[in-house]
């Protein structure tokens, strides 16, 4: 692998900043490969300059020229900033170059300029006053990518969970769920896991809707109707697949030994173990892309901006796990 990691900017009055600049001063220590910044090289020399961190700074033209500068100097490509940035405080006019930023890495990434696309948190509601229509970085993805199909992943060292309703309210993604959804996420999950994780032969659990699966029933149907009929269908095409399987069992150290993924039925259902097991190093993985995404799993913490207290723990994750994807799918490139 020869490109660099495309990250970039997010909502610059948040703690984006921060982490990127963090994570440039980590380098060495967490191992990172090159990476280069989509960003305002002038805001990320004031906010370094405004919490007296050491950083070089080196605007590139293109992405084949960070990784020469990148032990030296953070390497950014220019994404100009209309608007003076007020930490904590999220200006609209600013929008369109957090839009840019992200589309012009997707471009990069899909040329093969870069080798995996890695996001800091977006401020949405910002974005929807500025016309973004899109519920978030995964569906303008989606849509960048030509109308792919995917999915969302948390993912940490010690586990991995993909749910099939994402940004619903509860209500709606237990009226959503269907066999159709579930198959497809499974199906997605499982390529991806092969592909990206060197799992060969990926184990997914699928996880029940209802307290103790349903109960036979007696507390919901959906276990019977929607949930057993899809994991028979994943099995039916080759995927080993599981459940459904009570959801207050699934998650501990025993149970995770014996699958690789868990398919969660809705958004809390996955995140409140992930993030209860390793809140720190979670990472968001975009799933059926042609390209490689992965983003920190948190927000744009507009409290804290500019205090310098921004934990980089998991943006640094994404990056590492956004390198050992593009490097797997380098090897696998080369032995084809």
């Amino acid at each position: 692998m020869t490109a660099p990691l495309a990250l970039t900017m997010g909502e610059p009055a948040g703690i984006g900043g921060e982490l990127t600049l963090l994570a440039w001063r980590r380098r060495r220590a967490a191992a990172l490969l090159p990476f280069f910044a989509l960003d305002d090289p002038a805001r990320l020399e004031r906010l370094a300059a405004a919490l007296g961190w050491p950083v070089s700074l080196r605007p590139i033209a293109a992405p084949e020229e960070a990784a020469a500068a990148f032990p030296q100097a953070l390497p950014v490509l220019t994404i100009a900033l209309p608007r003076p940035v007020a930490a904590g405080r999220p200006d609209p006019a600013n929008a369109p170059a957090v839009i840019a930023a992200i589309r012009t890495a997707a471009t990069l990434v899909g040329a093969g300029r870069a080798a995996a696309l890695v996001t800091n948190p977006i401020q949405k509601e910002t974005l929807y006053a500025a016309g973004f229509r899109h519920p978030g970085h995964t569906e303008f993805l989606a849509e960048l990518a030509g109308g792919a199909e995917v999915a969302m992943m948390l993912a940490c060292p010690e586990l991995r969970v993909v749910p099939v309703t994402v940004h619903l309210p509860l209500r709606e993604a237990v009226a959503g769920l269907s066999i159709d959804k579930i198959v497809a996420a499974g199906r997605i999950a499982a390529a991806a896991l092969a592909r990206d994780f060197a799992i060969a032969r990926p184990r997914l659990a699928v996880a029940a809707l209802n307290p103790h699966a349903g109960e036979s029933g007696t507390l919901g149907r959906e276990e019977i109707e929607i949930i057993a009929p899809a994991v028979a269908a994943l099995r039916a095409s080759g995927i080993g697949a599981a459940g459904p399987a009570p959801a207050d069992t699934l998650f501990h150290p025993a149970a995770r030994r014996r699958y690789d993924a868990v398919l969660c039925m809705y958004h809390d259902q996955a995140l409140i173990p992930l993030k209860t097991i390793d809140f720190a190093h979670g990472v968001n993985v975009t799933l059926g892309l042609p390209f490689i995404r992965t983003s920190p799993d948190h927000g744009t913490a507009l409290d804290i901006a500019g205090s310098g207290k921004a934990d980089p723990a998991s943006l640094i994750a994404a990056l590492k796990l956004a390198g050992e994807m593009a490097q797997r799918r380098a090897a696998q490139r080369a032995s084809s």
